[in-house]
């Protein structure tokens, strides 16, 4: 086990692993009341999805999602008789110790892909909302992946083959039944249906997702991860930025970290 000190100098999802067994690598990332926090276990009262982190995995995933530098406390409380440690101050908590995390921002620009641009919600806003309702996608999700693939272009046509709005490779377009590809209506419904296969694959992963979409489930799947495509990787940083972009446009507030105060709020504090 890592001594605390040690922990600071850790990624963002190591927090809680350097506190468990060597052998013990799932980290349960817990939704509550627009907040979400980091713990060994499921928390009580909260929406939790288990994390499995590999052991050789190069890089440890960023478990928290782009919420810039903030500062937090690793709490630590006994549950169900087992010694348990998250980032939520629950009944029966104790600190555990104190950190600071940088979580990566979305990039305003990327090589062969363009400006990120400023939202469009004139674009096609009956059809996003709809087929977020019907499959559960979030609105601001297809609107950030039609914006980066297609520029909303109902006629777009890549030189692989793309098509559409949600640019839909011919095998993709057969699957979900779409008779012409250039239909708005067809092309939305049936990049949002793909999606929801794709969080279902992903566990609601939001980077493989984008890079699936991109490279392909093939690709995804032979590299373990997002493929070392240079192309995939600026896309998966461009549709990240674009989600962001989208969700303040349309007033969808994004996840904030438990029990946290950002470091430009803190640094304000002080100054007073």
């Amino acid at each position: 086990m890592f001594s605390p000190r040690s922990l600071l100098a850790l990624p963002t999802a190591m927090l809680l692993l350097a506190c468990l067994p060597v052998e013990a690598r799932t980290v349960y990332r817990c939704v509550r009341n627009g907040t979400v926090s980091l713990s060994t276990a499921p928390e009580p009262g909260s929406k939790c999805e288990a994390k499995k982190i590999d052991d050789n995995a190069a890089n440890v995933p960023n478990l928290w999602g782009s919420m810039g530098v903030f500062s937090g406390t690793l709490y630590q409380r006994e549950q169900e008789g087992q010694l348990v440690y998250g980032t939520r101050k629950l009944p029966g908590s104790t600190v555990y110790l104190k950190f600071t995390v940088a979580t990566p921002p979305g990039e305003p620009a990327h090589p062969g892909l363009g400006k990120v641009g400023k939202p469009r919600l004139d674009m096609y806003a009956k059809q996003f909302r709809s087929a977020a309702r019907v499959t559960g996608v979030e609105d601001a999700w297809l609107r950030s992946i039609a914006h980066a693939e297609s520029g909303f272009d109902a006629r777009a046509l890549s030189p692989k083959g793309a098509q559409g709005v949600m640019q839909l490779m011919p095998d993709v377009s057969r699957q979900y039944g779409v008779v012409d590809p250039y239909s708005s209506v067809e092309s939305i419904n049936a990049g949002a249906k793909h999606l929801k296969s794709l969080f279902k694959r992903y566990h609601n992963d939001l980077v493989l997702v984008a890079a699936a979409y991109n490279a392909g489930i093939g690709a995804v799947t032979r590299y373990k991860g997002v493929p070392p495509y240079a192309e995939t990787q600026a896309y998966v940083e461009k549709v990240r930025a674009l989600h962001q972009r989208y969700q303040q446009a349309l007033g969808t507030a994004p996840l904030r970290p438990a029990d946290s105060t950002s470091v430009e709020t803190k640094a304000a504090a002080m100054k007073k």
